[in-house]
């Protein structure tokens, strides 16, 4: 229901856009969350955003590199990542969370199966 695409491997200090594509359902009214996990290291929040796009977070290791935006016309969310470096590299996942705003990965409802960013130095 939820399908990222847009890893890939990039250079330090390149870009990459990732995109959530939501299928199968609605998901009106939906907080939509991006996430992480590094090799060997707890799952971390990455951005959330509401269905307005009235509010987003980030969290303090992405601010000013990374955006998270939204086109609910296209069920897409999306990851605009800037100024990469290695420590970025990870399996992003998005997520939706039905009600409430929250960056904790256990509180969202529904998750996609991730994509490989690999950031070289």
């Amino acid at each position: 229901q939820l399908q990222a695409s847009g890893g890939g491997l990039v250079q330090a200090g390149g870009s990459l856009r990732l995109s959530c594509a939501a299928s199968g359902r609605t998901f009106s009214g939906y907080l939509m969350g991006w996430f992480r996990r590094a090799p060997g290291k707890e799952r971390e929040f990455v951005a959330a955003i509401t269905w307005s796009g009235g509010r987003t977070y980030h969290a303090d290791s992405v601010k000013g590199r990374f955006t998270i935006s939204r086109d609910n016309a296209k069920n897409t969310v999306y990851l605009q990542m800037n100024s990469l470096k290695p420590e970025d590299t990870a399996v992003y996942y998005c997520a939706a969370r039905r009600l409430g705003d929250t960056i904790t990965p256990t509180e969202y409802d529904y998750w996609g199966q991730g994509t490989l960013v690999t950031v070289s130095s």
